[in-house]
This record gives structure tokens, sequence and C-alpha cells, in this order.
């Protein structure tokens, strides 16, 4: 059985669990509302801030992020911009938190279809020839069931009618959790753990690479330097949300 069989079946179990709640705030729904309550679908699908076209922090609303913001401007990234759902609080922090949790997949295809619906008309210009989402390793996919971050770029690169490449970069050592580390420790931690795969055609593609999450920038930053590594041409960053240190 293929894996759009288990995806089907395990939203059907959901709904037996969660039988027409918001899966934020479980709030009861009418059968026709797809997965959120109004108030917590506006809450998590729309951003109040303007953000830096390069690292996806929240910026005024008068800054001029050509260059980018007074965060990134001095930074050396492998990928050149970065887009983002929100800010790493609310109703989007509670759904992220829960697509870490075991076997969440149909809830981060929800998501991501959701995006993509509003962002399409703004990502469409950029040229995208293929999606990658940021690897997992085996033993912490293992333990989830599933990468949050593989089904998210799945369903945005349909929406595109892109292919995702989900073997383009494979991570070649387990790093420590980046939640408690220092600017300098989330760089040393993911420097080098990732490596392009032999085989993928990349070359002088733009390339959007999807995560959860992006608070430094240190992962997208080493996945991205794989993906030039591997021939990409351009790398443009998706976040969920855009996290502070």
């Amino acid at each position: 059985m293929g894996d759009s069989f288990w995806r089907t079946l395990g939203r059907g179990l959901l709904q037996i669990v969660y039988p027409n709640s918001c899966w934020v705030c479980g709030q009861a729904i009418p059968p026709e509302t797809h997965a959120f309550c109004p108030p917590c679908r506006a809450a998590v699908f729309t951003d109040p801030k303007p953000s830096c076209r390069r690292c996806a922090a929240t910026v005024g609303p008068f800054v001029n992020t050509a260059d980018g913001c007074v965060r990134c401007r001095a930074e050396s990234f492998a990928f050149d911009g970065a887009v983002r759902l929100g800010t790493y609080d609310g109703p989007l922090r509670d759904v992220i938190l829960r697509l870490k949790h075991p076997h969440n997949e149909g809830l981060a295809e929800i998501v991501a279809a959701a995006w993509a619906e509003c962002s399409l008309d703004a990502w469409r210009p950029l040229g995208i020839a293929a999606v990658v989402p940021v690897p997992l390793h085996w033993l912490r996919r293992w333990q989830r069931g599933y990468n949050q971050s593989e089904a998210i770029a799945r369903t945005l690169a349909h929406a595109l009618g892109v292919p995702c490449q989900t073997h383009a970069v494979r991570r070649v050592r387990r790093t420590v959790s980046q939640a408690n580390l220092s600017l300098t420790a989330r760089r040393e931690n993911v420097r080098g753990a990732f490596e392009p795969r032999r085989g993928v055609a990349l070359k002088g593609q733009t390339v959007l690479l999807v995560d959860d999450v992006m608070t430094t920038g240190s992962t997208v930053h080493e996945v991205a330097r794989a993906l030039r590594k591997g021939g990409a041409g351009r790398v443009i960053v998706a976040v969920l949300a855009r996290a502070e240190m």
C-alpha cells in the first residue's frame, strides 16, 4: 500500500479522535469547516508584521530590506532570501508544536495547503523549479513517524506544480536540539551536517527550501550550502514561522 493510503487513513482516524473541532483551540466547528475555526484560521494564516526579504525577521513598516535588515545585513548566508507564514507565537506556535508530535502528517498537509493558497501569487515570480525539505536524522524521523518539513514541502510542491526533491540532501550526522544553544553553538552544531545526494538534478535551478521554524538561520544555511554544492542556482527559504532568540 502506498503513502497516500496511509495518509488518508490517518486523516480519517483523526476525524474520529477529533470530530469537527478546531485543531488549535478545540472549539466545535461545522462539518464543512476544515481544521480551524475562523478566528484561529485568521490568526494562523495572517501575518500582520512586515518581514525582511533576506532572513524573514520582523522589521519596522518603513525599513528598506533590499540588502537585508539590521539582524542579517552583516551575515553571510548560502540562501538568497526567506519567506515566512508568520512569527513563532500565538496559535501558529501551537500548530507547529503539535506538528512535532508523532503522526500529525495530516495537519502538516492542511497547514501547507492553506499557506500555498494565500502565497502562490507571491511565489510564482520567483521561478521555483523544485521544493526541498530540511531532512531529519533517521532516528528522529522514526521517533516522530514522519518529517513535518517533508509533509509541508510535498504539499507546497504540488500547489506550485513542481517536483518535491525529498532526497536532494542527506543529513550525514545527528545533531543535538538547537533550542537552548547560543548563536555560535548553533552554527557549530550543524556545520557540515548535510551533504548533497548524487544523481539529483538541480543544476542552475531555483529551489524552495522548506522548514518549520527558523531562528538564526544556521540550519537552513547549511542545507542551502549543500544544495549549492549539488548545483542549485538560487535557494529561497520558506518557513512556517520566524522565531527570535
